[in-house]
């Protein structure tokens, strides 16, 4: 639970530094509902995108190279409306615009948590956080 919160706020903090063209309280509201769902994490998330037939997207975002594009309906489609509602509602926008924003976001975010080409276990996804607020 402790490395969960630690996920949270270290994403709060790099909101405004990991990626270019997105306000602050953007990627923070997105990090912080994705990697939260159901407290599976960064690998309970890409195993939702791969259970729904996303899982070459999902692997060129961990994997070295290129990022597949991830469109705003397929992040919906995969994450479910209730969670697009939620960032929706956390960032006081529309849900289309809410899933565009995650669709934008979520690839440049497992890219840099993942950037040895494989997903890190807890300790060092908290490492790689917390390196990016330097």
């Amino acid at each position: 639970m402790l490395i969960w919160w630690f996920v949270k706020w270290v994403f709060r903090r790099i909101a405004g530094r990991a990626i270019s063209g997105l306000r602050g309280k953007a990627l923070a509201g997105v990090a912080t509902s994705l990697l939260g769902q159901g407290g599976t994490g960064l690998t309970g998330l890409l195993e939702k995108f791969d259970q729904g037939g996303l899982g070459q997207v999902v692997q060129s975002w961990v994997g070295k190279g290129s990022n597949q594009a991830l469109s705003g309906e397929q992040a919906k489609q995969i994450l479910g409306a209730d969670a697009i509602t939620g960032i929706a509602k956390d960032l006081g926008t529309s849900e289309d615009q809410a899933s565009s924003k995650v669709a934008k976001v979520l690839p440049q975010l497992v890219d840099k948590l993942t950037r040895d080409g494989e997903v890190p276990d807890q300790e060092t996804l908290a490492k790689r956080l917390e390196a990016l607020l330097k």
